[in-house]
């Protein structure tokens, strides 16, 4: 019987690390499929010279549609003002981007180690410069 209690009480102070580790291979392939969405809006961006309301539009319904968050929960910053290309590299000319999106758990059983709901997310951005591609 002494046996059996310690085979349960080893088993509850393991069971956290394989939980934990689902849980980061879940976050890796939502991150991942954020990038994917993020590539192909900057993509866009770059043939019509900057992102457009439609390109932002289609970005966010496709975030909010895969993880199930608010529209308000994705945050999008970019320049409103379409960019050229030129014959020469031209600091002007690169498109500003920052989204970002909210990854809701972090830790597994958050209660074990006394992490509270609302310190278990984050925000998940992506910040970088695409070089237009739209010609006047």
């Amino acid at each position: 019987m002494k046996d059996f209690i310690v085979l349960i009480a080893v088993l509850i102070i393991l069971l956290p690390f394989p939980l934990q580790y689902a849980l980061e291979e879940y976050n890796h392939n939502q991150k991942s499929e954020i990038q994917s969405y993020i590539y192909t809006a900057k993509e866009k961006a770059k043939q019509e010279g900057y992102f457009t309301p439609e390109i932002k539009k289609q970005l966010i319904d496709n975030i909010t549609k895969t993880f199930h968050i608010k529209e308000s929960d994705v945050h999008i910053t970019t320049e409103k003002v379409r960019k050229y290309r030129q014959s020469k590299f031209n600091k002007d000319n690169l498109i500003y981007y920052k989204i970002e999106v909210p990854i809701r758990k972090i830790i597994a059983i958050p209660i074990l180690w006394g992490i509270n709901n609302n310190e278990n997310k984050t925000m998940y951005t992506i910040e970088g410069y695409a070089a237009s591609e739209a010609i006047q």
